[in-house]
Order: structure tokens, then C-alpha cells, then sequence
């Protein structure tokens, strides 16, 4: 029977070209408009690591200005301050943590063939690798060893390996990183986390970092930093051990907690610290530290900006424009056929194989409007990546998920439209519309 409703809905489209073209159409901008912003709200608020997301935390210290907070109205400092950050690495009870920062260097490939080219980094503990769940195409992290011993090591982007090995197995190998030998123990597999969410300070779409080294090289070797600094107080040394000792903060600090216990241990090993730290005349302001997982940073970080979502519900107000412009043009297309309705009523069809039929045809100008809203999301995509430039190019993709969301976006939004028209037209009174042929 529904192959037979089917086969009636198609001959009812191809019976009126013009009201049908214009109904797909009308779905098809509707969803085009729409899901190109859904999609980019979904890619930036999607969880990056379903898997540890309640496990692992961003660490916030409250050492600001005690005339006033970091942010309004009461945030603390997203990064921490490098007297803080070994303090804990040294002393805080947690399953893994790393401290880390952005460096930035040229790399000096062998051979003539490869220019030298500058590159961001990521100085930081070898408890990142397993943390953050990174993949390995070869080789893996360092140790903890390697990284109290300031061993000159790395792991690397495979995008660097590619550039500077030709894409071979380059454990073991050197690389010259600022003008420093340093030898190869990993190369990622591919690593793009969306949001980059462990480093939403520097840019939460930006590119995974070159290369990786330790962190504790920082302040041996004073390597240059890349990432964003803020200081609230001038600092009471010159040079590099003055900065590494000022309340400039300037490093992210994540810790591994699977359990609550572990968390709320953690936790307080925070507050007592900052109380420490107090008798000493630091943390001048009222104790107030936190930790946050990964969605709850996101999410006080407005990773999803306020913009973007007031752009996504518009676009869903243009959707329901577009449906209700669908459903008048349903009731035009209905109202012609009152007299096809009508003699079918008298010659025994129920209301219900009515309903069903017209609610059939309305799914397929939906299903056909989806795919052609694709297509118009791809373009929209397409465009929001050319205007914005790489920053957003892993935001401006349709995955399977957004696909099929949006063909059935589509068709629901289709059978919502058709619902109302085709109870108009079922109701028709078989008599009365008999009497008027």
C-alpha cells in the first residue's frame, strides 16, 4: 500500500511543477541557510574527547591583582605563573598533569631540498601524550626521566615529519630546532582536536603545534615563547629568572583526576597551597581556585561565542519562515485537488489513507529539498572558510552525523509543514464538494 501512496505522490509532484519546484525550494534555502551555521555550532561545541572529558581538568589560581579579578565579574586567570606551575608539578597528587606553553622557532631540515620554515611548538611533560590521548605513527612520548633530566627530545606533528623526513620513520633521527639538536622519540599520527580544547588561551581552531619538547627546556635553554602573557605587577628582578618568577601567568595546567575522591583531593591540595602561598604575601585575593573539566572550560571559556549562536537561531527563524511559505503553498496545492479528494471519499477512501498519501508527498518535496540543501550548505561552508581563512577549516565540513541530521531536518520539517494542509484537505466534505462539479 505505501508503494501505491508513494507512486500517487510522485504523479501529484510531477502534476504541479511550479508549486512543487517552489516548495522544494523553499525547503531547500531553508536548510542550506541553516545548517551551514549548525554545523559550525556543532563543530565548535562538540566534545574533542568523549572518552576522558570528565577526567581530565584545567587548573585555575587565583594569584591576580587584588583590586581586581582577571576577567568580570569574578574569573580567575586561565593560565598560571611558572612558581606555580613547577610547585604543583612537584607536589600535586594527581594520576598525570603537565604544565605547558607555545614555543616558536625555525626548523633547519638537512639537505637542500627542504627550506629551514618557522613553526609553533609545544614545550611540555611527557604526561601529555597519554593525557590527551595523542596518536603515534611512529615511536612515542618521552619519559618522566627525560623530563627532569632536560634531555633534548622531541616528538613531532606528522605535517613536520613529512616536511623534514619525506614522511619515513625518523625515531632516532635529529632534528635542529632553533639552532639545537634534538632527537626524534615520536611522530604523531594524524592529531586535530576540535575545539584544540587544552589550549583555548591561544586559540581554540587554531593548528596543532609543529613539534614537541620539554617543558622544563624553557628555563635552561630561555627558549622563545609564542603564546599569551599577562602580568599585573612589574616584576622585582631583570631577565629571564625574573620573568620565571614574576605573577606573569603565561601556562596552561591540566591534571588527571578519574575520581571524584581524586578530584576533590586535588582540590583541596589547591586551597592549602594558595594558604601557603598567602604567608608568604602572594595570593592576595579571597581563596578561590577551581578545576573544570573539559566542557565545563569550554565552556567558561565561550569557546561556542555568543555570535555564532544568535547567527544559528536567525538561520532557524529563516527555516521556519521558509516552512511556513511551504505550507501556504501546500494549502494552494491541496485546494486544487478538493475535487480528486472528494470523489476518493465517496468511493470508500478513508481519511486515514488520505493522510498518509499527502503526508507521503509532503516527505518527498522534504527529502528532496534536504539534498539540495546540502549542496547549498557545502557552498555557505565553503564560503564562511574562504572569509575566514584556516583558522575555521575544520570547523566548515559536513560529517555523516550533520548529513543525516539535515535530511531529516528536512523531511520533519516537511511533514510539520504538510501536516495541517492535508488535515484540511481530508476533511473535505465528499457531498458538498460533489455537488460543486
Amino acid at each position: 500500500m505505501l508503494g501505491y501512496y508513494f507512486k500517487l505522490s510522485l504523479l501529484s509532484i510531477k502534476r504541479n511543477p511550479i508549486l512543487s519546484t517552489l516548495m522544494v525550494a523553499a525547503i531547500a534555502v531553508g536548510i542550506g541557510a541553516s545548517m551551514t551555521t549548525i554545523t559550525v555550532n556543532y563543530a565548535m561545541g562538540a566534545n574533542p574527547v568523549p572518552q576522558k572529558s570528565d577526567q581530565l581538568f584545567a587548573i585555575q589560581l587565583d594569584s591576580w591583582d587584588p583590586n581586581r579579578p582577571y576577567r568580570e565579574p569574578d574569573i580567575l586567570p586561565d593560565q598560571v605563573t611558572y612558581m606555580d606551575a613547577m610547585a604543583l608539578m612537584k607536589n600535586a597528587p594527581a594520576k598525570r598533569q603537565t604544565a605547558m606553553s607555545k614555543v616558536f622557532a625555525v626548523i633547519e631540515p638537512e639537505g637542500e631540498d627542504v627550506r629551514p620554515f618557522e613553526t609553533e611548538g609545544r614545550a611540555t611533560f611527557g604526561d601529555f601524550f597519554a593525557m590527551f590521548s595523542t596518536p603515534f605513527l611512529y615511536g612515542n612520548g618521552w619519559s618522566r626521566e627525560s623530563d627532569d633530566n632536560l634531555e633534548m627530545v622531541t616528538v613531532l606533528s606528522k605535517e613536520t615529519n613529512e616536511k623534514v623526513f619525506g614522511g619515513e620513520n625518523s625515531v632516532g633521527k635529529f632534528i635542529r630546532i632553533a639552532g639545537r639538536e634534538y632527537k626524534v622519540v615520536g611522530v604523531l599520527d594524524d592529531y586535530r582536536p576540535i575545539p584544540k580544547y587544552y589550549d583555548v588561551t591561544n586559540g581554540a581552531f587554531r593548528e596543532p603545534e609543529g613539534y614537541y619538547i620539554p617543558f622544563n627546556l624553557i628555563a635552561s635553554l630561555e627558549l622563545s615563547r609564542s603564546g599569551n602573557t599577562n602580568c599585573w605587577k612589574p616584576s622585582d628582578e631583570d631577565g629571564f629568572q625574573g620573568f620565571l618568577n614574576s605573577e606573569c601567568v603565561w601556562i596552561q595546567f591540566w591534571a588527571e583526576l578519574p575520581t571524584e575522591n581524586e578530584q576533590q583531593e586535588y582540590l583541596g591540595f589547591l586551597n592549602n597551597y594558595a594558604k601557603q602561598q598567602k604567608e608568604l604575601g602572594r595570593f592576595p585575593r579571597p581563596l578561590n581556585n577551581k578545576i573544570n573539566d573539559v566542557m565545563e572550560w569550554m565552556e567558561l571559556q565561550g569557546v561556542v561565542q555568543d555570535s555564532a549562536k544568535i547567527v544559528m537561531w536567525l538561520s532557524v527563524m529563516f527555516l521556519m519562515v521558509c516552512l511556513l511559505n511551504t505550507i501556504g503553498l501546500l494549502l494552494t496545492k491541496f485546494s486544487t485537488k478538493s475535487g480528486e479528494i472528494g470523489l476518493r471519499r465517496a468511493l470508500g477512501a478513508s481519511k486515514r489513507n488520505l493522510f498518509i498519501q499527502h503526508l507521503m508527498e509532503s516527505g518527498i518535496i522534504g527529502f528532496v529539498g534536504g539534498i539540495i540543501g546540502l549542496g547549498l550548505a557545502w557552498g555557505g561552508l565553503k564560503g564562511v572558510s574562504a572569509l575566514f581563512g584556516k583558522n575555521v577549516q575544520h570547523l566548515v565540513y559536513l560529517d555523516s552525523n550533520m548529513v543525516i541530521f539535515a535530511i531529516l531536518l528536512a523531511i520533519v520539517s516537511a511533514l510539520l509543514a504538510g501536516a495541517y494542509p492535508t488535515w484540511r484537505a481530508c476533511n473535505i466534505q465528499p457531498a458538498v464538494q460533489l455537488k460543486t462539479q
